[in-house]
């Protein structure tokens, strides 16, 4: 499967399923309240640019710096 990147967008539609799967492996990285928060957002039916958005703030979490991190963060705020 071809990832293409167009103006830092995946063009790949990731399943709820899978954001979820990319939560819980990144769990353990996130603070607490947002882990708790996502997974309840999670429960519920997201539109695919929703998902798709969560999933790439999720992926690399782990490897992001300090101040990646906050940005992040409160973006993913904004979700929950």
């Amino acid at each position: 499967m071809e990832r293409v990147m167009i103006m830092g967008k995946c063009n790949i539609d990731h399943s709820r399923e899978s954001v979820v799967a990319k939560l819980e492996s990144q769990a353990e990285f996130l603070p607490k309240r947002l882990t708790e928060g996502l997974e309840q957002f999670l429960k519920s039916e997201q539109p695919q640019e929703t998902l798709n958005e969560v999933f790439h703030l999720l992926k690399k979490y782990d490897l992001a710096s300090e101040e990646e991190r906050k940005e992040r963060d409160s973006k993913l705020e904004q979700y929950i």
